[in-house]
């Protein structure tokens, strides 16, 4: 890779490299990375027909499965922008990303779609791409859990989302098909092209969109693809699988799962709803798993099932925790069971996200989030800006390739936290 790098060379690379190989399995299905290639393929030349320019911004609404795996790919190829949002949403929530971000289209799982009604007609989205659970699970598997989440589980409220007078609302399935019949126009994009608005929490106020270049993003795939050398030569040639518990819509595992994956040619087992501890103990029976990214709640909810410790963890070479702070009790108790120790990282939205991490081959968990990965600067900083001495509390400053281009449309925001030398 060079400096011109885009994400969409680097998926375009996975999807004919690894074109045989698995890349995503979920609720027993499996898609290859040849299927991800023509189904994001499809969807991108459709999302093109609808007139959307390059760097529109499209929104994505859905817990893990396929259909989110390739609709990222295909939003990318189209020239697009990805705005990930969290399917958990309240219609305030949803309103403010969607006007902020102003974008013209959305891929929502259809069990949101009343949250989408609440507030379409105060956005700018005028094309709906409506996904159902079992769209890409096969013809048999998907029409039955299909029809188990609409009418058993009546998981799908009534909704009903405006046509006509130039919106549309199509099916994801119409979408790829009717795209499979049309070219996808090669956009000429470069590596400072807007990738991902990355919606920060809003724990200060309303959330911001940490605006995501494609280098940035693909520098973070390099460096961590470096920091984890010493797990990738232990497993040499045998592909990787990751456990890909953690939503989809949050950097963690858009970065660490999907698109670090998608460069090492790994398969992401798809959790839906990781919150069914019994279901995901289930889900992991059925793979060897390599790598398992998760967030303390999750180690915890896990260490302390008894399901889970009768588990086969012999190909467990990598346990990277993130997001928030690991408890030490809950690092031990997963290494006594497991065998494999807690790697605790650190980063965020606005670094694409990884910043830090304790070397990936750590025996022992250390509580600390560990050291600069590569071509990354750490500096405590006092109010004033001024580097504090070593044991001084001080305000993490963070500079790299990974780091964002700013938040967007809020260069007031911008300015507080990009100081003059970057």
């Amino acid at each position: 890779m060079d400096g011109r790098t885009t994400l969409v060379d680097m998926l375009e690379t996975a999807f004919h490299r690894y074109a045989q190989r698995d890349a995503a399995a979920c609720m027993g299905s499996r898609l290859r990375f040849a299927d991800m290639d023509r189904l994001s393929r499809d969807l991108g030349a459709w999302l093109q027909s609808l007139g959307l320019a390059r760097g529109a911004r499209v929104a994505l609404m859905m817990p893990n499965l396929p259909q989110y795996m390739v609709a990222i790919a295909a939003v990318l190829r189209a020239g697009c922008v990805v705005v990930n949002v969290n399917p958990l949403y309240t219609p305030r929530e949803l309103e403010h990303q969607l006007v902020d971000s102003g974008a013209e289209a959305i891929v929502v799982l259809e069990n949101f779609a009343g949250t989408l009604e609440d507030v379409i007609d105060r956005t700018s989205v005028r094309h709906v791409v409506l996904a159902g659970m079992g769209d890409l699970l096969g013809f048999w598997k998907g029409q039955l859990v299909t029809f188990a989440v609409r009418h058993l589980r009546k998981m799908v409220p009534e909704f009903r989302l405006p046509q006509g007078d130039g919106r549309s609302v199509t099916r994801f399935n119409a979408a790829c098909a009717n795209g499979s019949r049309m070219s996808l126009r090669r956009i000429d994009l470069g590596p400072d092209d807007v990738a991902f608005l990355q919606y920060t929490g809003g724990t200060t106020g309303l959330s911001k969109g940490a605006t995501l270049l494609h280098r940035n993003v693909v520098a973070n795939i390099l460096q961590t693809e470096a920091w984890f050398q010493p797990v990738l030569d232990k497993l040499g040639s045998t592909p990787m699988t990751i456990v890909c518990a953690l939503p989809l819509y949050h950097i963690f595992a858009l970065t660490i799962c999907y698109l670090l994956g998608a460069r090492l040619g790994a398969m992401n087992v798809l959790i839906a709803n990781p919150r069914d501890i019994a279901g995901l103990v289930k889900t992991l029976s059925r793979h060897r798993v390599n790598m398992f990214p998760a967030v303390n709640t999750l180690f915890n909810a896990l260490a302390n099932d008894p399901a889970f410790a009768r588990l086969d963890f012999s190909d467990l070479v990598v346990s990277n925790g993130g997001g928030m702070a690991i408890q030490e009790a809950t690092a031990q108790r997963w290494l006594r069971i497991t065998g494999c120790p807690v790697v605790e990282g650190y980063g965020l939205s606005e670094t694409s996200p990884v910043a830090t991490s304790n070397p990936i081959d750590n025996p022992t968990f250390t509580g600390t989030i560990g050291l600069p990965i590569p071509s990354t600067e750490i500096s405590i900083r006092d109010d004033s800006g001024a580097e504090v001495s070593a044991g001084q509390p001080g305000e993490i400053c963070i500079r790299g390739p990974q780091v964002m281009k700013g938040y967007w449309t809020r260069p007031d925001e911008t300015a507080k936290v990009i100081m003059a030398d970057g």
